[in-house]
């Protein structure tokens, strides 16, 4: 990615976690109704909407060697989303009944309306998941957070991305000088009573049980208050590569893995962005494909309410097949 020299922790490498496949051929995700086969492309209905993300904007204080949205300290592509802009939409989850409000980035501590756009939605009672890098722009508000702790309790969980349980390769992936500031916030965190969860992904070849059982012995040694056990307070997501082959997900495939629509992300949830250079705010399927266009859904969320053609590899790779969803 060319805007990684940007930042001084830059990493200097490949990305340590690499998909391991053949390139993706051209004529797959091309049609959202027939996959290249000439199968029917499945897709998923709007169950009920259980969370509503908020892009806070792709501004970061880091360059990853791999970030699925490109975050990096240059990249303006998602705009500080606005807490007037925020409360609109904060009015419709209401309406449709939503439970819980993500927030992700970029980091959403570098955008200045994060804390106004946080204390809206726990004030109107929804749950609240921030995931951010527990660094520097989350330090910067420590009194804040603690005072909304004190408020809001359990219903405020911050998730820390972790992208590994050993020093070195998390930051081969995000830079030098990036381990010692995640573990102080995520300690810090844990020491102030905060409801916490972590974030890592698992090096090809690595095992889930490995992986969980090394995160126990960083956390205790660290004494953070997470369970590994837990798949929602340590969540090992699946990578991702939109340019690696992976098989487009048919209709008949929900039968063949024994798996039903209504498991997949985009059953239960929306995410809003702010493009550069647009007006306002949109409503997206998902929060990992927030700029293709056949993912965009509309200004409102009663708008969004329609079915998602599959038509991406991050549906296959990440949501049908790895079995992974951002939400708690």
């Amino acid at each position: 990615m060319a805007s990684r020299s940007k930042s001084r922790t830059a990493p200097s490498g490949p990305s340590p976690f690499v998909v391991e496949a053949a390139p993706l051929p051209r004529e797959k995700f091309s049609d959202p109704r027939i996959t290249a086969a000439g199968e029917t492309r499945a897709s998923v209905a709007l169950t009920e909407l259980d969370t509503l993300w908020f892009n806070t904007g792709t501004l970061c204080n880091l360059a990853c060697a791999t970030c699925y949205i490109e975050s990096s300290p240059t990249n303006d592509a998602l705009v500080y989303l606005s807490a007037d802009h925020a409360a609109r939409f904060l009015d419709e989850a209401q309406a449709m009944g939503a439970r819980e409000i993500g927030f992700t980035g970029g980091e959403p501590f570098m955008n200045p309306d994060m804390l106004p756009m946080l204390e809206d939605a726990l004030a109107r009672g929804f749950e609240a998941l921030v995931l951010t890098n527990a660094m520097k722009p989350m330090r910067r508000h420590e009194a804040a957070l603690i005072e909304l702790r004190e408020r809001f309790g359990a219903k405020l969980t911050l998730r820390v991305s972790l992208d590994h349980h050993s020093k070195a390769v998390h930051e081969a992936e995000r830079g030098a000088r990036t381990w010692e500031p995640a573990i102080d916030g995520l300690r810090w965190l844990s020491e102030n009573g905060f409801s916490i969860a972590v974030a890592g992904r698992l090096l090809p070849g690595e095992g889930e049980v490995e992986a969980r059982n090394a995160y126990a012995a960083l956390f205790d040694v660290e004494n953070i208050a997470i369970d590994p056990r837990d798949p929602a307070r340590l969540v090992l997501f699946p990578e991702m590569d939109a340019d690696k082959d992976i098989a487009e997900i048919t209709t008949a495939c929900w039968d063949i893995l024994g798996k039903s629509p209504s498991d997949i992300m985009c059953a239960t949830s929306r995410m809003i962005v702010h493009r550069k250079g647009e007006a306002a705010p949109r409503v997206v399927a998902c929060t990992l494909i927030p700029h293709d266009p056949g993912f965009d859904l509309g200004a409102t969320l009663e708008e969004s309410s329609r079915d998602v053609p599959l038509n991406h590899p991050h549906c296959a790779r990440f949501c049908v097949l790895g079995g992974a969803s951002c939400s708690t």
